[in-house]
């Protein structure tokens, strides 16, 4: 019977495709609509996820996300470091900044280019929280006088002159390719061109060494650019910048007030023989110790990534816009899928009567028409989630968010087997009712 079953599905071609199609365009958009909702949200929070090795963040009692910067006195940091169980306290600035292209770096017809910037201030003698990755220069290099480090995925906004690096290989590069690379003018130098011919790491060298050395203007104080490094993508998509937390101080405007965070270590965390159960119990303890004693507000990297998550998603319309999305995607797939799926029970209405009046049971026909069910279900639905993450893998790197989180796949699956169900109850009910002498008529 199963195999009648299914000869019956893929009989009529056309049916089965749509059924297939409407199934596979709901998977698609849940998947993708979710997938990009998780990365914008990750987004948000792109400063948190890139510092590592600190334990707490600590911060004024009524910051509620990353960008709500509530500047300290500086006293704070000190009395952060007097409570039981602080390893280490270091201070963290964190603010806005604009940025002006030092004139010498412009040529005589470019535009005077003013950007904001985020800017980082780490800990002058450890560099807590410097970025993971370097892709050019030193870490080391950043305690040079006026040293920065800029990120790589803005580069473009603060040098628009030098857009052409970003498109693609142009054609006269293809004939001197006996040419060493250094013979090549720089405004002919392509990224997609050098990393094809000196691989990825090699290639992006190259790209990225161009900019070092380059001067910009932060408050009116000079600034050069040692190293270009790697980091998230913020929300606002504006470039990143670090230093050192006293060179922070001069390049943001002055303030009575000037530390944002303190980044706490908690005593044992470090041990690797503690249970990580352990570990968050301890720093449970040091943040209450630290709340107690001082008022301050102090938070777990993954207490605080939460905070900010769940900022944007109460205080912003971004749910209800991807939801609204996803919404539609189910309705459309639903409909598509149960229409189809109901007008090819009709047209097989007599291939079911004569089943039943060769003895076939309602519960056998029933297990076919789920059977059938379950076949297009998980097509459209592999179908769906592999073009998603074709989708996501295509886009990765670029503009577009794109994170696909582990909850999203059976959340994808249970919409699809819902769609299969609505569709199918249509077709059962219809068939449950079926007279056998229908055959016959």
């Amino acid at each position: 019977m199963s195999w009648i079953a299914l000869k019956m599905l893929v009989g009529d071609k056309a049916k089965f495709f749509g059924i297939v199609l409407g199934l596979t365009f709901a998977a698609l958009l849940i998947m993708q609509q979710g997938s990009i909702f998780c990365g914008l949200m990750l987004r948000t929070a792109g400063q948190i996820t890139d510092i590592t090795g600190a334990d707490l963040w600590v911060m004024d009692h009524s910051v509620r996300y990353v960008d709500d910067v509530k500047p300290m006195l500086e006293s704070n940091l000190y009395r952060v470091r007097g409570v039981e169980g602080v390893r280490w306290a270091v201070p963290l600035y964190k603010g806005n900044a604009r940025v002006r292209v030092n004139p010498k770096e412009r040529k005589a017809n470019d535009p005077v280019t003013i950007e904001q910037v985020i800017l980082l201030g780490l800990d002058d003698a450890s560099l807590v929280g410097a970025p993971r990755k370097i892709v050019v220069g030193d870490l080391l290099d950043l305690r040079k006088p006026d040293a920065v480090i800029v990120d790589n995925t803005r580069l473009e906004k603060l040098y628009p002159q030098l857009n052409p690096i970003w498109g693609r290989a142009p054609k006269v590069f293809a004939g001197r390719r006996k040419e060493k690379q250094e013979d090549i003018p720089e405004s002919e130098w392509k990224k997609e061109a050098l990393i094809k011919k000196y691989g990825k790491d090699e290639g992006e060298r190259l790209v990225y060494k161009r900019f070092l050395s380059k001067e910009l203007e932060m408050n009116d104080r000079r600034a050069v650019i040692v190293g270009i490094c790697v980091a998230t993508r913020t929300f606002q998509s504006n470039p990143v910048v670090y230093t050192t937390y006293s060179r922070a101080k001069q390049f943001a405007p002055q303030e009575r007030k000037i530390l944002s965070y303190v980044l706490v270590k908690v005593e044992g965390t470090d041990d690797e023989k503690l249970s990580w159960k352990a570990r968050e119990n301890l720093r449970t303890e040091v943040a209450t110790r630290i709340k107690k004693k001082t008022g301050l507000r102090a938070r777990t990297s993954d207490e605080f990534l939460l905070d900010t998550i769940m900022y944007y998603m109460k205080y912003t319309g971004i749910p209800i816009n991807f939801g609204i999305t996803a919404m539609l995607g189910f309705l459309v797939g639903t409909a598509i899928a149960g229409q189809t799926f109901y007008n090819f029970t009709l047209e097989n209405l007599k291939q079911f009567g004569a089943l039943k009046a060769m003895g076939a049971t309602n519960l056998r026909i029933v297990g076919m028409i789920l059977l059938q069910a379950t076949v297009v279900g998980f097509l459209g639905y592999g179908i769906g989630v592999g073009l998603a993450a074709g989708f996501g893998i295509m886009t990765s790197g670029g503009e577009l968010a794109f994170y696909t989180w582990w909850p999203i796949l059976p959340i994808t699956g249970v919409a699809v087997v819902f769609i299969c169900i609505l569709s199918s109850l249509l077709s059962i009910r219809r068939v449950m009712v079926l007279e056998p002498a229908v055959v016959f008529r």
